[in-house]
This record gives structure tokens, C-alpha cells and sequence, in this order.
């Protein structure tokens, strides 16, 4: 017995009586009639005065509409060329800060190069000599360090003598 049948041959989902097998003997089944196609009618083309308004009135476009569809095109072309021009205006300036950040890494690697030309064509031990021998500078020690406090006031006048022992 199929599934969707139940014992007395019922369809469940129909609700029609379905016939099957039960031992020897099989119901003789029926011719099936020949199923002819039908040929179409054609309609007649008759067109009334209510089909023509209403076919009119579906397909016109009023004042009011087609002065906000222009509108909404004029926007969106305002729209459009001011997001082109912002990103031209954009992508320039894009541009001339990579050429300024090329040209800064050049002018670091030059000022680099210059520190380092600079640093090793000062000679330490000439300078300390000459200014030892010819000019007579000293090591400053302890000696050498004067320390006093000022008590009138906490301002400091630039061109105040500075006291001596």
C-alpha cells in the first residue's frame, strides 16, 4: 500500500478514492481520450472610448512630474560633476604630497650626508690642542666652580655683576 494512501484506498491529500491491486484480479483499465489542442480566437481589435483614455491617461506624464524628473536629473548630474571635480582636486593633491615627501627624503639623505662630512672633518684632538696651547684654556675642576646665592630677590638682572670670593 503507498504511504499517502490509507487502508480503505483514500488519498490523504485528495481525499479521492484510489483503486489498487488486491490479489488476482485487475480492473481493465479505460481508454484515455485523445486530447485535441484548441485553436485560439483571435480577439478582435475594438477599441473603445474608455480603453483609449485609459491607455492615455496610464501612459501621460503631467507637468508637475516631468518638472521633478528634470529636477532630479539636474541633481544628479550636479551631484555627479562635483564628486568628479572633488576627486581630480583630490587625487592632485594626493600627487604633489608624494612629490614633497620624495623631495623631504632627499633633503634628509643630503643634510645626513653633510652631518657626517661635517663630523669627520672636525679633528677632536687638534681642537683641544689649540685651544690648550694657543689659548690657554683650562680643565675646569673643582677649584675652578664658584657657587652663591642671591637673597634681595628671585629675579635675575642679565647684566648684574656676578660677586667673586
Amino acid at each position: 500500500m503507498p504511504a499517502d494512501q490509507n487502508r480503505y484506498g483514500r488519498d490523504r491529500r485528495y481525499g479521492t478514492t484510489a483503486y489498487y491491486t488486491e490479489g488476482n484480479t485487475v480492473r481493465t483499465a479505460a481508454p484515455v481520450p485523445e486530447v485535441r489542442p484548441r485553436r485560439r480566437k483571435q480577439k478582435r481589435q475594438v477599441r473603445t472610448h474608455y480603453t483609449e483614455a485609459r491607455r492615455t491617461a496610464s501612459v501621460s506624464i503631467t507637468l508637475p512630474l516631468t518638472l521633478l524628473l528634470v529636477a532630479a536629473v539636474a541633481a544628479s548630474l550636479f551631484i555627479g560633476y562635483r564628486y568628479l571635480c572633488l576627486k581630480s582636486s583630490l587625487n592632485s593633491h594626493m600627487s604633489e604630497v608624494k612629490t614633497l615627501e620624495a623631495q623631504l627624503d632627499r633633503i634628509r639623505t643630503e643634510n645626513d650626508n653633510f652631518e657626517k662630512s661635517i663630523d669627520t672633518s672636525v679633528d677632536l684632538n687638534y681642537v683641544y690642542s689649540v685651544a690648550v696651547n694657543e689659548l690657554g684654556m683650562v680643565h675646569v675642576g673643582q677649584d675652578n666652580i664658584i657657587q652663591y646665592e642671591k637673597t634681595e630677590s628671585e629675579y635675575v638682572r642679565q647684566y648684574e655683576d656676578i660677586p667673586t670670593e
